[in-house]
């Protein structure tokens, strides 16, 4: 799974979602979608303003944890429409 640090990151730097919308021009309503850890995708375009505001990296913004249960290879399931799911 993919952990992102957006809400550790604002709070070392007390700064607001709002004014993290207002600097990077990003939909506050976005903002607060991956602060909460509801998005299920970002943008290259995003994570590029929001490290650029930050002055962080990718890799500060974002963790890699590797799945308790692998949702790939042999564990991966191809519905007849095509469709995939982890088993």
């Amino acid at each position: 799974m993919i952990k992102n640090h957006l809400s550790r990151l604002l709070g070392e730097r007390r700064m607001s979602q709002a004014k993290l919308a207002r600097l990077t021009g990003i939909r506050p309503a976005t903002i607060n979608d991956i602060y909460h850890e509801m998005a299920e995708r970002i943008s290259i375009e995003h994570i590029d303003k929001i490290c650029e505001v930050l002055h962080c990296s990718v890799a500060d913004l974002f963790e890699y944890i590797p799945n308790a249960q692998p949702i790939t290879g042999s564990y991966l399931i191809v519905e007849e429409h095509g469709n995939r799911k982890a088993k």
